[in-house]
């Protein structure tokens, strides 16, 4: 049995800026106890924030989680600045056999990628593929990157492979959702088990499914959005859990 996880940090801030909870999320992150996490905004650097802000650790916000959670990692750039940079992490149990950044932006001001990394748990075990997204918020620039998303998976991917999308789709009426399950031949994990996505956003008041766990070559056992304290007091999306068997 494999346990997943996947969290919008908000760069390690609560859901209106005011604080700086990461310390708080890792704690949460820490009780929850699973096998790999996909996180989205997370900043691997931000020197203006390290001078400022309490609490800030000195090594990459991925660096801080992994250190006391998982011990393996993965990070890929999205947006890259004078300061710094953030993007997508994936921490895992297991060590990665191979992992790549997969730029899919089109314009300069909106840099946009996905996470991809493959593990298995033993050395001679079946891999196991792990890619962690953050899609554009415009509609047709959204669509064009899960196009790419879906034929990477289906060129890239070997058929027989088992595989886990997961992240920040930011696909407000779930349109987009659907035709990406039809082009890659994945499942989302909420509507194949309650039959709707999980309602992860704003954290207090959640009311749409941004966020999304897809797989493809594995067993759904169940899966949970947390919710209610203290998740709703720190990012301003909620975390999903699920659980698969290979």
């Amino acid at each position: 049995m494999f346990k997943f996880l996947t969290y919008n940090i908000h760069k390690g801030f609560n859901r209106y800026n005011r604080s700086f909870v990461l310390h708080k999320i890792r704690e949460q992150l820490e009780a929850v106890t699973v096998d790999v996490v996909f996180l989205q905004e997370i900043h691997g650097q931000q020197l203006d924030h390290q001078a400022k802000v309490t609490g800030w650790p000195e090594e990459a916000q991925f660096e801080f989680l992994a250190d006391q959670l998982l011990p393996h990692y993965a990070y890929g750039k999205n947006a890259i600045y004078d300061k710094g940079h953030h993007g997508n992490a994936i921490l895992s149990k297991h060590s990665f056999e191979k992992w790549d950044n997969v730029n899919v932006s089109r314009f300069s001001w909106s840099s946009r990628s996905f996470l991809h990394g493959v593990i298995r748990r033993s050395e001679h075990g079946p891999p196991l593929h792990l890619i962690c997204v953050h899609l554009e918020f415009v509609g047709f620039e959204r669509n064009r990157q899960l196009k790419i998303l879906s034929r990477y998976i289906n060129e890239v991917i070997p058929h027989n492979e088992a595989v886990i999308v997961a992240g920040d789709f930011n696909d407000w009426s779930g349109r987009t959702g659907l035709r990406f399950e039809m082009q890659s031949g994945m499942r989302e994990a909420f509507r194949q088990s309650l039959g709707e996505h999980a309602k992860t956003f704003p954290s207090n008041r959640p009311f749409l499914g941004l966020d999304r766990i897809y797989y493809r070559g594995v067993e759904l056992i169940k899966c949970n959005c947390l919710s209610g304290h203290p998740w709703q007091k720190m990012s301003d999306h909620l975390p999903l859990y699920a659980e698969f068997s290979l």
